[in-house]
């Protein structure tokens, strides 16, 4: 039986993760989370399904290009994706949308749903390259219609370069506070993102969770939907402690500065990251460099 034949769970249960099947979260919303699991990656990559059987589904995050993995998105949307969306092109996000994208037009869609996104910059690593079909604005919105016409999902894009510099977030608009937010990377459950230069910046990545508080405060946006991790209620105090979170371990990077002057990343790692056990030093490494970056621009 197809998950979208199922009852939902909703959006506070947290099952324990599974690989093989969807869960329905709400009755327009599935998650199905990718094998991939790992250090970076939690339980494995979410993608999110938004629609219905009436509309059609927009697959987010289609994750990494395990063939097992690609054939249930499908089943899962009874073959029915008009869209498919990457937040941003690493590794463990893009790499299923061309596949997927392929197994749509081999079962028979007339017309092969368009992978949209944001292109990976210059910056990006070389197994983070991205090209989309389309390229999706800032502010763009994806529509999904009932057979009649009428609107009944729409997506809105915000870009929230950061964790990526191509990395863009979808927001779904509720009523009395229950829309929702698809962060990707940007915001995790769990742990904190890394930012790793020179296609990271700690600049924009705080820059954009200002405008994802502000997104949340006008569209009514309640519920977070990280891309590791289950779902985050409450979004705007979510944000707030991220924020703050970020600019304490600032605060604490910056006296490791003072402290070794002439010091480098390696000596001020121990110092800055003293909280955190010693086999993460490496990621978080990546994390102080743009942090530093940042303190060194704007002093």
């Amino acid at each position: 039986m197809s998950s979208t034949q199922e009852p939902h769970v909703g959006l506070h249960a947290t099952p324990p993760w599974q690989h093989e099947r969807a869960v329905a979260l709400l009755p327009h919303l599935q998650r199905l989370t990718a094998p991939n699991p790992g250090v970076m990656t939690g339980p494995g990559t979410n993608s999110y399904l938004v629609g219905e059987a009436a509309t059609g589904w927009i697959v987010i995050d289609p994750g990494p290009d395990e063939p097992p993995h690609v054939e249930r998105l499908w089943q899962a949307c009874g073959g029915d994706i008009r869209l498919i969306v990457c937040t941003h092109s690493h590794a463990d996000h893009a790499p299923a949308a061309r596949p997927l994208q392929r197994l749509c037009s081999e079962r028979g869609r007339r017309v092969a749903p368009p992978v949209l996104g944001r292109p990976s910059a210059p910056t990006a690593r070389a197994d983070s390259h991205f090209a989309p079909d389309r390229v999706l604005d800032d502010g763009e919105v994806l529509a999904l219609h009932a057979p009649d016409g009428g609107l009944r999902h729409a997506l809105h894009v915000l870009h929230t370069p950061g964790h990526a510099a191509n990395h863009l977030c979808l927001l779904l608009p509720g009523q009395r506070g229950d829309g929702l937010l698809f962060s990707g990377d940007h915001i995790l459950n769990g742990s904190t993102t890394v930012i790793n230069p020179p296609d990271g910046n700690m600049t924009h990545y705080l820059d954009a969770l200002d405008a994802l508080d502000a997104a949340c405060a006008r569209l009514q946006l309640e519920y977070i939907l990280p891309a590791h991790g289950h779902v985050l209620p409450q979004a705007r105090p979510a944000i707030a402690r991220l924020k703050a979170h970020r600019l304490q371990r600032e605060d604490k990077i910056r006296r490791a500065m003072q402290a070794l002057p002439g010091g480098t990343l390696d000596d001020w790692l121990p110092l800055a990251y003293d909280d955190v056990p010693a086999q993460l030093w490496p990621m978080a490494r990546r994390s102080l460099l743009a942090h530093v970056e940042r303190l060194q621009e704007t002093r």
